[in-house]
């Protein structure tokens, strides 16, 4: 892809952002969504909430703020109600989000990559100090990315005491409803006979770099094999005979989201942490689709 398509796609992102047609039909989507509901009805449709929590999170925009933001959108488009920051926060925390509804539809075979990174909570009060002590600062989200496209195709999210292997499971689950898994790459991490056990059973060729000192008679018969390999072949003739290199998909997959969402969460609570988390990987699908 050259720079010209790069810049445009990056301007694209700019435009979905505030992308008015999409909230044309705002008072048509607020009368389905309120039919038959019990309680004082809607004022604002799904989609606006949708829209204004992109913005939220791209812009790190406390939620007093985004009422003054809908302030301008309804002069601007009069059917657009301006909304109070506490009822945006309750309507956040409802909207249902599924952080792979942006993917890209494909029944080729993938391969995917595995990692995990932390995510600050020190925005967050004094819960998670009450809750895991002093040195549990921040979160851990962990990521499966289809290595071609960059795309998120599993998600987990846990409190930083929970090593990566224990979040592997899930992953591979989890990917394997979305993309047809051929290969899975991870660091040293990962280096575990539970994980080549699973990768083999589902037919999953399993690219893990050995950790230091690592023996194949250690672990499953699986990891064995992987590890005598890895020793017969040195590093460098291994990786790139196995494609380890490719790896670092996830890495930049990574880097993208805390460009665009940061690396703090905005919540104060574990559950509204997770609720945040999903949002902005549905929305970093989307946009790395664009």
């Amino acid at each position: 892809m050259g720079w010209k398509e790069t810049d445009e796609r990056l301007i694209r992102r700019g435009e979905l952002i505030l992308d008015i047609e999409s909230l044309k039909n705002h008072r048509e989507e607020l009368k389905k969504i309120n039919k038959g509901k019990v309680g004082p009805n809607y004022r604002i449709a799904d989609s606006y909430i949708q829209l204004l929590s992109a913005v939220r999170y791209l812009y790190q925009m406390p939620y007093r703020q985004l009422e003054g933001y809908t302030r301008i959108l309804h002069k601007l488009v009069p059917e657009l109600p301006p909304a109070d920051y506490s009822g945006i926060r309750k309507r956040f925390q409802r909207l249902p989000t599924d952080p792979y509804n942006g993917l890209r539809e494909t029944s080729d075979p993938v391969s995917i990559a595995v990692d995990s990174t932390g995510i600050s909570v020190q925005k967050a009060g004094g819960w998670i100090e009450r809750k895991h002590g002093k040195k549990k600062r921040y979160v851990k989200l962990h990521f499966a990315v289809d290595i071609e496209s960059k795309e998120v195709v599993a998600m987990e999210i846990s409190t930083d005491d929970m090593h990566d292997v224990k979040a592997f499971p899930g992953l591979i689950v989890e990917a394997g409803k979305r993309r047809r898994v051929t290969r899975c790459l991870g660091d040293g991490a990962y280096d575990s006979g539970m994980v080549y056990e699973a990768l083999e059973a589902q037919g999953i060729e399993a690219v893990i770099k050995p950790r230091r000192n690592s023996r194949p008679a250690a672990g499953s018969s699986a990891r064995g094999r992987a590890v005598e390999e890895f020793l017969d072949l040195g590093y460098e003739a291994w990786a790139c005979e196995r494609g380890y290199g490719m790896r670092w998909m996830v890495e930049t997959a990574y880097s993208t989201f805390k460009r665009l969402f940061g690396e703090c969460s905005l919540s104060r609570t574990l559950e509204n942490i997770a609720h945040e988390l999903v949002a902005k990987v549905a929305l970093y699908n989307l946009l790395v689709n664009m």
